[in-house]
């Protein structure tokens, strides 16, 4: 599961990198970048996962973790908009965690 969601969000970050922009938090720099380069560590996460690479559960939870402040600004920012943008960025929230324990429990099937 998290394969194709990481493989399909890699590709529109990559193909479209200003439709993310509005989740941004407007004090990161670059955020343009920021995009691309979440988009490149999904893909990479995406490719380590299906070749059951090592490393690659460790990169999935990072790049959960590192996009995780973003989704929380925006759910705080969402407050002072139409009340279903707050719904779905609030309930957006909770759907990480069990990516966060599939990608972390992902690590004893490669290893093992």
């Amino acid at each position: 599961m998290v394969v194709v969601l990481f493989t399909a969000s890699g590709v529109l970050h990559l193909v479209n990198p200003g439709a993310f922009l509005w989740l941004m938090p407007p004090w990161l720099p670059e955020p343009e970048l920021l995009v691309v380069l979440s988009g490149v560590a999904e893909l990479v996460s995406a490719v380590g996962l299906i070749l059951k690479a090592r490393w690659a559960p460790m990169l999935t939870v990072l790049t959960l973790l590192a996009i995780w402040p973003a989704n929380w600004w925006f759910a705080i920012d969402s407050l002072s908009s139409a009340p279903d943008v707050a719904l779905a960025a609030w309930l957006r929230l909770p759907l990480q965690l069990p990516l966060l324990w599939w990608a972390w429990s992902a690590q004893k099937s490669i290893s093992s």
